[in-house]
């Protein structure tokens, strides 16, 4: 099973509005932050001037984040077929600890927001990855439980 991130349109659309919006005004405002703190004076106890540091840190955290996402994904429509596995960028249907519950594994970044996500990485989302819909299979979660899994269905997000 293949670890390809797919987006849609709509979701790459977003994360180039956000990455264009970051490289543009977001770093001249937090240069101009930095620069009026450090017209206050001693950077040692300026206060200003260390969140500015720190916000822009994050910023441009995030702008790494979102080129190497954006050069990485495939944008479109995924295949029709999912091999009858499940992979990231797919809706699970599963009945988790005798709960049906639905989640999109993947990121944060390719949901509108209506479902639960995880990532391929959490404990859940390993279970579930390249697993067989029909399967059954066990993690353990963060609290020490093993947590049984039935994977009733899984298909692309859209």
């Amino acid at each position: 099973m293949s670890s390809q991130t797919w987006l849609t349109q709509e979701a790459a659309d977003r994360l180039r509005a956000e990455l264009e919006n970051l490289e543009g005004p977001g770093r001249k405002d937090v240069t101009a932050k930095i620069e009026a703190a450090r017209a206050e004076g001693d950077l040692k106890e300026n206060g200003g001037y260390h969140a500015a540091r720190d916000e822009q840190g994050k910023m441009e955290a995030r702008i790494r984040q979102l080129k190497q996402m954006l050069e990485n994904a495939h944008i479109g429509t995924p295949p029709a077929s999912a091999d009858g596995k499940v992979g990231a960028g797919m809706v699970v249907t599963a009945q988790i600890a005798g709960d049906d519950m639905k989640f999109l594994l993947g990121s944060r970044e390719i949901s509108s927001g209506d479902l639960d996500v995880y990532s391929e990485k959490s404990p859940l989302g390993s279970a579930v990855m390249g697993a067989d819909i029909g399967s059954t299979v066990k993690y353990t979660a963060p609290n020490g439980k093993e947590i049984t899994v039935v994977i009733k269905a899984a298909e692309f997000y859209a």
